[in-house]
């Protein structure tokens, strides 16, 4: 039902989601009596509510809003599913419009200027030839720029969110959809909805099951090419895979065509999904390697890691004499480095690219400092990098280096993430002369990418990691393949430092590495029996509030299997310790952020990475209140790191108490806390296991079955992820061998000859 009015003011703003509630006046007899404002007004008009995302909020311009009318706790209300504003073609309604703050770059004065020139014309002007502008005065170039941008995105996202309005979106996902398809996002989704199967959080039985309540056919070509793009989309989110068979793939876009076709008859058949795939082939929407099939933006991302990889290990740099120096660093420092740890000083002097690995107290960081020291010796003047996927990662290196310059990979490449990225923008080379990056088994496809494709040319590149933790949160096998492949100087630290007397933590992560059940148990490695999730959430209450009560709550963090499933998992703990640590004291220390409340004095950790805070970084709430804005938001994250949110930034915060597993790679703590519980089966994995108590610097206590834990161990699931990067550097390494005459390995040799 359609229905005219005009903004009159508003009940509730949320900036992250941009929801919005307002009061709209109108003289419309067709509003539902009970969902008139009881009130009496001198301009005699009906009051009703509107719900809906980002409704214009002024009274600048008339709105035709079209919607249900849903009963609810706050009465009827008018559930908007599309809009549109209707500008009065008046001089000064249209000067309304323009001042309203709608478009970005046209203020009261501009847009009294504006309209003075063109007048009721202005809208066409700006809609048909926006160059005109020029012709105002302060409106240069640049300026008109953004108010192009900012009124096409106006009517590019009005259009989407009417087209889609079944779909139920917000304007941050018609965003994204425009800045996935451009320009021609409204003509693409027209022809076929299905193309929404490419967007992140559209899965293919949420838009088919959509369209095939508006009559869709269920043999439709661009169904099955939906489903295609979604069946190795999902491999990819899900499973961490850069390609699937061709056989496999065609399996999965089968289960989802056929999932809710109770009839055999309807359902789709193998050459039908076959035929939609060899056409996606040759049309370059996917591409495919010796069967194998990949998207093509991800295949282009293994390809030219690579291609940068073999390059790198093509060229020969000059060796550089480094016994003097590291005699004289050895003597300065009062190191005494065992041979492995002298191989690994040497290789990353000797080769372009060279992988140190090790688990804790296996000495990389002493091997690093070494590095470092080395090279500031014999050049002085060389530009040094040292970098990691999070911020927590980088402020230990710089830290534990005494090099103080330490960057996220995010912050040090000038990225944001892989969906937001920004295609085609090419970038300067990195300026450093050496690299180094820790916890690099962290490091996706995507990044590694963004990674190789910056390095100048001659510099030095020397990655650290352990392959024996979890892989990367995103797809690709990077780590391992790089150690795999067979051509990159290795050297592996074996031999533990630290000495029992000091920790058991890097010995019982040995022995779960090796499958060993035979761990090594005291004051700083515990275990603690508990039967049951909710037995176990009590008890780990209990011990956290005791460890924090002996060292501090910013020591100890609580690691868990799962995010939200079950008492002991890390939603569930993080709610019910924050009501033991810090219970409600007032409505004014809390701010409400969707169906999240945050108090003063939370422990909370950052999601997302911005130009101050990196993903995975942990703080405190300091204070919350008014400003002229809204509400300001004072975050503490570690001395010289206070920073002032506003409620859109809270939307990427969350409480952190207690996190998973997988958020907690590339961070240390002084004590972990962890649940092991047969309920946690699905995910109990031998390199889970490792990762969770190797965050721990001093302390782990484990609470649950010592059944949950020796299952844990003996299951030994090396990611099998889809990738052929070890290959392909492989294959590369041989073109370029025999175009610059670089004789083969032996053990290169036999392969490529085996291969044919």
């Amino acid at each position: 039902m359609i229905h005219r009015g005009t903004y009159d003011g508003t009940i509730y703003h949320n900036p992250v989601n941009k929801f919005c509630i307002i009061s709209v006046k109108t003289a419309d007899k067709e509003v539902p009596q009970e969902a008139r404002s009881t009130h009496r007004y001198k301009d005699h008009l009906i009051r009703f509510v509107a719900t809906g995302y980002e409704l214009p909020r002024t009274d600048a311009v008339e709105l035709e809003l079209d919607g249900e009318w849903t009963k609810g706790k706050y009465g009827v209300q008018l559930q908007v599913e599309q809009w549109r504003e209707i500008v009065p073609k008046t001089k000064s309604g249209v000067e309304g419009y323009l001042a309203s703050g709608l478009i970005k770059g046209i203020g009261p004065a501009t847009a009294a200027q504006i309209v003075s020139r063109f007048g009721v014309e202005t809208l066409d002007i700006l809609q048909n030839h926006p160059e005109r502008l020029l012709e105002i005065k302060g409106i240069t170039e640049g300026k008109l720029e953004d108010i192009k941008s900012s009124y096409a995105e106006s009517r590019m996202l009005q259009d989407l969110m009417t087209l889609l309005s079944p779909f139920k979106i917000t304007p941050k996902t018609a965003l994204k959809i425009y800045q996935h398809f451009g320009p021609a996002s409204v003509d693409i989704l027209k022809k076929s909805p299905f193309e929404l199967c490419q967007i992140s959080g559209f899965g293919f039985l949420r838009v088919d099951g959509i369209i095939q309540k508006n009559g869709g056919d269920l043999h439709d070509p661009m169904r099955v090419k939906g489903a295609l793009f979604c069946a190795l989309g999902d491999s990819k989110s899900g499973k961490g895979h850069l390609y699937l068979p061709a056989d496999a793939l065609k399996k999965a876009a089968l289960r989802l065509l056929n999932a809710k076709i109770p009839v055999a008859g309807l359902r789709l058949h193998e050459p039908e999904v076959a035929e939609m795939l060899q056409t996606m082939i040759l049309n370059g929407d996917m591409v495919s390697v010796k069967d194998n099939i990949y998207l093509p933006r991800v295949f282009a991302q293994e390809d030219s890691v690579a291609r940068e990889i073999a390059k790198r290990l093509i060229e020969r740099p000059a060796p550089e004499l480094i016994g003097q120096a590291l005699e004289q660093v050895k003597r300065e420092i009062g190191l005494a480095l065992s041979p492995k740890q002298e191989a690994a000083v040497y290789a990353a002097f000797r080769h372009n690219l060279s992988i140190i690995t090790g688990s804790p107290g296996t000495g990389k960081t002493t091997v690093l400092k070494t590095i470092l020291e080395v090279y500031r010796r014999l050049q002085p003047s060389g530009a040094v990098s040292l970098m990691a996927p999070t911020g927590r990662a980088s402020r230990r290196m710089a830290e534990s280096t005494g090099f103080d310059k330490a960057r996220t990979l995010h912050s040090g490449l000038g990225l944001s993430s892989e969906e937001e990225d920004s295609h085609g923008r090419a970038q300067e080379p990195l300026s450093a002369d050496l690299i180094i990056v820790d916890e690099f088994s962290m490091v996706d496809m995507w990044l590694a990418d963004k990674f190789f494709s910056r390095i100048k040319e001659g510099a030095r590149i020397v990655l650290v990691g352990d392959p024996d933790q979890l892989p990367s949160v995103g797809a690709g096998n990077v780590f391992r393949e790089l150690i795999g492949c067979g051509l990159i100087p290795v050297t592996v630290l074996d031999q533990i430092f630290r000495q029992s007397g000091d920790s058991l933590i890097a010995y019982n992560a040995r022995y779960i590495n090796e499958g060993s059940t035979k761990l090594n148990y005291g004051p700083d490695f515990v275990f603690l029996a508990s039967d049951s999730q909710s037995q176990t959430a009590e008890r780990i209450i209990a011990r956290y509030c005791q460890e924090i009560s002996e060292r501090g709550i910013d020591r100890v963090q609580i690691l868990s299997p799962f995010r939200s499933e079950g008492a002991a998992s890390a939603d569930l703990l993080n709610e019910a310790i924050r009501e033991v640590v810090n219970p409600f004291r007032s409505s004014e220390e809390e701010v409400k952020v969707g169906t999240r409340v945050f108090r003063v004095n939370d422990r909370i950790m950052q999601t997302k990475n911005t130009d101050k805070v990196s993903n995975g970084d942990l703080g405190f709430i300091r204070y919350i209140k008014d400003g002229e804005n809204g509400k300001r938001i004072g975050m503490d994250f570690g001395v010289g790191r206070e920073i002032e949110y506003s409620m859109e930034d809270m939307a990427n915060l969350d409480l952190a108490y207690a996190t998973t597993v997988h958020k907690s790679m590339g961070s240390e703590y002084e004590t972990v806390i962890m649940p092991i519980l047969k309920a946690h089966n699905i995910i109990l994995y031998r390199n889970l296991l490792y990762t969770g108590i190797t965050r721990a610097r001093k302390r782990v206590v484990m609470i649950g079955q010592k059944q949950a834990l020796y299952m844990a161990i003996n299951r030994n699931e090396i990611s099998k992820r889809n990738t052929l990067l070890g290959e392909r550097i492989r294959l590369y390494y041989k073109a370029y061998a025999k175009r610059f005459g670089v004789p083969l390995p032996e053990a290169l040799k036999n392969e490529l000859k085996h291969a044919g």
